[in-house]
């Protein structure tokens, strides 16, 4: 027998997860088992306003713990938003940070620890591994399922001059535990579903075709996938459907681990520079661009076969699709799939649709180009290829 040995790779997780309806309620216990006594918990209004805030520092009162929020949290958390954060937890002193809410909470908690515990600026943990000291440990506890930061190490903090995102992420900066309970989802606004499970899905299929994917990490992204695509067309028909919704959040985790271990590609690199000059929502921006950028990673070029094998894998774990999981047809396919999905959910399907101009698209480009994802994705994309997928996209 002819063997040859797999290519030699590293798979990270550093997170325990706690999966279950009502595993919010063991917050305090948790959060006891690691040795804390002072928890500051990251969150933000709309959280708060759901209840799901009161439920994690009632837990955590419970255990005997003293408690402080902060809730200066934004959608897309800044630099600015992370500083007030740090002078919170200086005037508290806390032994842990408890994240509640979406991926915006859980990054801007990121954030903080790093500040906090290092010191310095934000911008002085762009990139990966720059923690120059342990960190406080941490819980993430999401009440969306999209962005996948319960089992990231990294966090998305844009600069808030610059408006520039900033990836920043180190071992250290993962969540000890993340808890997953379902009935935290059940308060999401339609539109937040869909922005953050559009979100989810594209990680799936972006980490799968990565070119830092390993086979561990594609266990995670096709898993991932298989949840997100029976789970999100349920829960936009019915939101009040527990077993789906349980089934988009744990997708949401898996795709998370996917991208710890593989990172993205060209969609994130595109959608990035929307978010910054023109406050187009992250979820929005990925899900429209999305489809443009599996047909081109799929259309040829280098290493076109073994993409559209890999979409091919997808495919067939679509519900009603795996007849249709052939190689060479699978990135127009899957594209077709996930164009019409966003559809369904209510986004906008084009650029115009958001009055993104054409005399922006040059702009968009370039800023496209510089993005860290964009050198990771499976087919090679020069800022002309950003141009040409934007103006597809319009």
């Amino acid at each position: 027998m002819t063997s040859t040995l797999p290519s030699p790779f590293e798979f990270r997780t550093a997170t325990r997860l706690v999966v279950g309806a009502g595993t919010i309620d063991g917050l305090g216990r948790l959060a006891r088992e690691l040795g804390c006594s002072r928890a500051l918990v990251v969150s933000d209004q709309g959280v708060v306003r759901a209840g799901c805030t009161g439920q994690g520092t009632s837990a955590l009162e419970k255990a005997g713990l003293a408690v402080r929020t902060f809730t200066g949290v934004g959608e897309n958390p800044t630099t600015d938003h992370v500083a007030n954060g740090v002078t919170v937890a200086r005037e508290f002193r806390p032994d842990l940070l408890v994240a509640i809410g979406g991926g915006s909470s859980m990054d801007c908690a990121k954030g903080i620890n790093f500040v906090y515990s290092c010191g310095g600026r934000m911008n002085d943990y762009h990139g990966r591994g720059k923690a120059s000291a342990p960190m406080l440990p941490s819980i993430g506890v999401p009440t969306t399922a999209g962005t996948g930061s319960e089992t990231q190490s990294f966090a998305l903090i844009s600069d808030a001059a610059t408006h520039v995102k900033m990836a920043c992420g180190d071992p250290r900066a993962a969540f000890r535990i993340a808890i997953l309970d379902v009935t935290l989802t059940l308060s999401q606004p339609p539109r937040v579903t869909a922005l953050t499970g559009i979100d989810a899905l594209s990680h799936a299929v972006e980490s799968h075709v990565s070119r830092a994917a390993t086979p561990a990490s594609r266990v995670f992204s096709r898993e991932a996938f298989r949840l997100l695509a029976s789970g999100l067309p349920a829960v936009f028909a019915d939101p009040a459907d527990v077993s789906a919704r349980g089934a988009v959040q744990l997708g949401a985790a898996w795709a998370g681990m996917a991208i710890e271990n593989s990172m993205l590609g060209a969609t994130h690199a595109l959608a990035n520079p929307l978010t910054a000059a023109h406050d187009v929502v992250h979820g929005q921006a990925v899900g429209l661009l999305l489809p443009h950028v599996v047909r081109y990673n799929a259309a040829g070029g280098e290493g076109g076969a073994e993409v559209s094998r890999r979409y091919a894998e997808l495919l067939a774990d679509l519900p009603g699709h795996s007849h249709l999981a052939d190689a060479s047809t699978a990135g127009d396919r899957l594209a077709d799939w996930l164009a019409q999905l966003v559809a369904s959910s209510g986004l906008a399907s084009s650029l115009r649709a958001l009055g993104i101009d054409a005399a922006d698209l040059a702009t968009l480009a370039a800023a496209a180009s510089v993005q860290w994802t964009a050198g990771f994705n499976p087919r090679p994309v020069a800022i002309d290829d950003l141009a040409r997928l934007y103006e597809e996209a319009r």
